[in-house]
């Protein structure tokens, strides 16, 4: 990296620039669906392979996050037959993904999650995690729901490049010296790229800081209320930006059961079946249980393991796709004040 160096490009200079860009990278960025959306004559913002500057959606939110461009919902590992295998075919081109500050922070947990999860790494996930580079999305207006401000998830040093998208054209800045070549005898400018300082919600998230408060947190009575109001569905973990649970399933094409391909799909802690071992036992039996330790894991579990802080990089999104209205951030609230209650009961007991 260089001392960052800023541009400005017109929408037609800015195609161009894709079009030069496209001979080495495969370009991913929010794209409206028109009529894609959960109800009707209503919208999806998904990531999508784009080829021109009008193509992104940039005034909106996303409404999945950018990890799958890295690990679709569906993805084939590798066929098989009766006696081999082969694996399916990585990225044939390296990839620029743009994406916002707290998108790109939940790479790094996606990246802890399945590079530094143990003494293997992920192969699948490294093969194209190795080819991928990032362009910032400025945030230049607040989106419902969105707090990465108080989980820290609001700067990055992630990208290669951040774009600030306006209707007439977009500010790029240059940080890696790699694509200094693509902006030469472009307009410079000395607008500064800016990450969010302050959000509309604050969350005051919590911190379990010991084993022994985090079982101490399991029997309080604020998660009674989640087995009459969730549904356990599991839309708040597809949309979540940093979730990385999946299950794999062996596809047979026909009644030969040795021929076939291995999927890795998408799974969520919220739905029945995900905890079931052998036997038919089930770890956690009601839908309160289930997301208890769904926050739980976001809070404790993965800062507990790997020392990284939440596993949470404030998006938004789970809430604003939950059925049942359910929010995130006001979960978070009341387990800190849970906390709170806990530890003055200790302290009046010892006092």
């Amino acid at each position: 990296m260089n001392q960052a160096k800023t541009y400005l490009l017109t929408p037609e200079a800015c195609d161009q620039l894709f079009a030069r860009l496209e001979e080495r990278f495969d370009l991913y960025a929010p794209v409206r669906v028109p009529a894609g959306g959960r109800y009707a004559q209503t919208d999806s913002i998904l990531y999508r392979q784009i080829h021109k500057y009008s193509e992104i959606e940039f005034r909106e939110r996303s409404t999945y996050p950018m990890k799958e461009v890295l690990t679709p919902i569906t993805q084939t590992l590798f066929y098989f037959t009766e006696d081999e295998y082969r694996e399916s075919k990585g990225p044939k081109k390296d990839m620029l993904v743009f994406g916002r500050a707290c998108d790109l922070n939940s790479i790094k947990i996606q990246d802890q999650m399945y590079l530094k999860n143990g003494d293997v790494e992920d192969y699948f996930y490294k093969r194209v995690r190795d080819r991928v580079k990032f362009v910032l999305m400025e945030c230049t207006t607040q989106f419902d729901g969105c707090f990465c401000c108080s989980v820290g998830a609001n700067q990055t040093d992630l990208h290669s490049l951040a774009a600030s998208f306006r209707e007439d054209g977009v500010y790029f800045e240059v940080r890696d010296k790699e694509f200094e070549e693509y902006f030469r005898g472009a307009e410079p400018s000395d607008y500064e790229i800016r990450f969010p300082q302050e959000n509309e919600m604050k969350v005051k998230y919590p911190v379990i800081d010991s084993l022994d408060l985090a079982n101490k947190i399991k029997g309080h009575p604020m998660w009674k209320e989640f087995d009459e109001r969730c549904i356990g569905c599991g839309s708040c973990t597809v949309a979540c930006s940093t979730c990385t649970c999946f299950e794999t399933t062996d596809l047979v094409y026909t009644q030969n059961a040795h021929v076939g391909e291995r999927r890795r799909t998408c799974s969520s802690c919220m739905v029945d079946g995900f905890d079931r071992v052998a036997g038919g036992a089930s770890f956690r039996k009601t839908t309160a249980e289930k997301y208890r330790y769904k926050i739980l894991h976001k809070v404790y579990g993965y800062d507990a393991r790997f020392h990284q802080g939440p596993m949470c990089v404030g998006c938004g999104r789970c809430s604003a796709r939950c059925p049942q209205l359910i929010s995130y951030p006001e979960t978070l609230n009341k387990l800190s004040k849970a906390i709170e209650e806990i530890k003055q009961e200790e302290g009046a007991r010892n006092g």
